[in-house]
């Protein structure tokens, strides 16, 4: 014959997983709480490095510029 669990016994593992289970969901949360602050961070990075790059692009761009039109006048007044 099978012996029937106790309402106490069930009780007190029911109670014993809903610790364990609280204490789980703590540190999950703290997790993901280091994992958002770490992914804002990130976005943050990544959007600076954005502003960093179109700077530098503009820059190149307009060196490119100003050397085109200091090539064109120094070939105007060497070939004259």
């Amino acid at each position: 014959m099978r012996k029937r669990k106790s309402n106490a016994v069930s009780a007190y593992a029911n109670q014993s997983v809903g610790i364990r289970l609280s204490s789980h969901e703590k540190l999950c949360a703290e997790r993901m709480k280091t994992l958002i602050k770490s992914i804002d961070e990130l976005r943050k990075e990544v959007a600076e490095l954005k502003d960093s790059v179109s700077k530098g692009k503009g820059i190149v761009a307009a060196l490119v510029f100003i050397g085109s039109i200091a090539t064109a006048i120094i070939g105007y007044f060497s070939f004259k």
